[in-house]
């Protein structure tokens, strides 16, 4: 049977510069992977962060939404059916980071991926800077991604102090009991540097498993008031795109903006751009796409496009 392994974590926790180093990873053992990324939106800007892993020993597949709930979990189990034929030693999986834990279990407990699959490891994202004053359902969105996790591997360690990556994990502490989630995160969390990792800190990682850990649950992660906006087909150099991603982070009628992350194309050539309100990475590309989306909590759509300027074509 394939191995399955679910990477999930809260919006902008680094879920997937994460996937990039386990891949290679387990690239560097000789396995062969699958890769599927499993989002709501209709965009995923993610396999396009990506694609510089796929080769002869790593695919990568998409499920995208925006045809409904029930849509988006035939077109997953579809997907899922089709990667457990094609010969990998590995399939992971990056869902949005408001996917549903329950759907993975229950997709891979169904026929006749019960026989293609098993599951491996859950790991959780967690941003180390990881702020204070998290609504009411981003706490439960924390809580209900990390309660099932065999490792929780906090993100951006390097740039934060002792003392905040303490109060980080008090933060995910407290969710958890505000949902009755018995779990001790003290014993699988991974705090340290994703540069430092070595070969053993992966092996831990690769074979954490996952806990059948009980909590309360709410109200699915569609519900909860989390969404993206997408603007398409405008181009942006290194210093534009830094200058207005800190204004719409700066303004909060906006919402609760997480990350801003994407592609544009500049006289130099394409760029990536991934920002979140502590800083924001640039950094050139060997291809890409005209698509930025903005990510967060109760975005406010009209003030977003205002921002970024009218001459834009915009999709939620």
């Amino acid at each position: 049977m394939i191995k399955v392994d679910l990477i999930t974590g809260f919006l902008g926790s680094g879920k997937t510069t994460f996937l990039k180093r386990y891949a290679r990873f387990l690239l560097g053992r000789g396995q062969r992977i699958g890769i599927l990324e499993n989002d709501c939106g209709a965009v995923n800007i993610d396999m396009l962060l990506l694609s510089e892993l796929e080769g002869e020993n790593c695919g990568l597949e998409m499920v995208a939404g925006a045809c409904g709930a029930d849509c988006h979990r035939r077109r997953f189990k579809t997907k899922l059916i089709a990667l457990g034929m094609s010969g990998y030693d590995r399939v992971i999986i990056e869902p949005s980071g408001v996917f549903d834990i329950d759907e993975f279990f229950d997709t891979l407990y169904e026929p006749p991926l019960d026989r293609l699959y098993e599951i491996g490891s859950v790991i959780a994202v967690a941003d180390a800077a990881l702020c204070e004053g998290l609504s009411d359902s981003a706490q439960y969105l924390l809580a209900s991604q990390t309660a099932n996790a065999g490792a929780v591997v906090l993100s951006k360690t390097q740039l934060v102090s002792e003392d905040e990556r303490e109060s980080a994990i008090e933060r995910i502490e407290a969710a958890l009991k505000r949902v009755k989630c018995g779990k001790n995160l003290r014993d699988i969390i991974i705090s340290k540097d994703w540069s430092t990792f070595t070969d053993d800190d992966f092996e831990r990682i690769m074979n954490c498993g996952y806990e059948s850990t009980s909590f309360v649950k709410r109200s699915t992660a569609d519900d909860l008031g989390f969404g993206s906006v997408y603007i398409m087909n405008q181009s942006f150099t290194a210093d534009e795109f830094a200058e207005i991603s800190k204004a719409v982070f700066a303004d909060r009628s906006c919402g609760k903006v997480f990350r801003i992350k994407g592609f544009a194309r500049s006289d130099s050539g394409w760029i990536e751009f991934n920002a979140t309100s502590e800083a924001a990475e640039i950094h050139p590309a060997a291809h890409g796409q005209e698509i930025v989306i903005v990510i967060g909590e109760s975005l406010n759509k009209d003030k977003i496009r205002y921002i970024f300027g009218r001459k834009q074509q915009i999709q939620s």
